[in-house]
């Protein structure tokens, strides 16, 4: 299983979090720097060619590039608080490679201050279609996301792809 984990602005994976995931297969997090350019899944997917990746977990602008390659090629994400509503434009997403499974699970913080959760709300209300997403919403979350609330929401998520 190839992991494709995409950070936030101004962040890293931390190694905590790198070994959460590792119990679910190997690990590609990309150092991306977002100051040049927000929406990039082109580079991100041009920098792991010929690497098949299984699902994508990103976290704030990370999450937004997750979502986006998540539509592109078809595979399975986890989004923490993604900046949906500010940053997609429809025209941005091109499916490239055979659709298969593109099933989204998305945690949002209640009190998130950098991400509005109501404008993500909306922005899924009326841009989604055939995917099946599974919305969690934490009402004493903020933007930044705990070890252990990840850990739970990663351990579920792959449950439901049954892994």
């Amino acid at each position: 299983m190839n992991i494709l984990y995409l950070h936030g602005l101004k962040s890293k994976l931390k190694a905590e979090k790198r070994e959460v995931l590792e119990k679910y297969g190997k690990v590609y997090a990309p150092d991306i720097d977002y100051n040049l350019k927000h929406i990039q899944p082109e580079l991100i997917l041009e920098s792991l060619k010929g690497i098949e990746i299984n699902v994508i977990i990103g976290s704030s602008m990370g999450a937004l590039n997750s979502y986006i390659i998540s539509d592109s090629i078809g595979r399975p994400c986890l989004l923490f608080n993604p900046p949906l509503a500010k940053h997609i434009d429809n025209n941005q997403i091109h499916a490239y490679y055979l659709k298969g499974n593109s099933f989204k699970q998305i945690v949002l913080g209640g009190i998130d201050d950098v991400v509005d959760p109501r404008e993500t709300l909306s922005f899924l209300a009326n841009h989604t279609q055939k995917e099946k997403i599974d919305i969690h919403i934490d009402p004493k979350l903020g933007h930044r996301i705990p070890l252990e609330l990840f850990e739970a929401q990663t351990k579920l998520f792959f449950s439901k792809l049954c892994y």
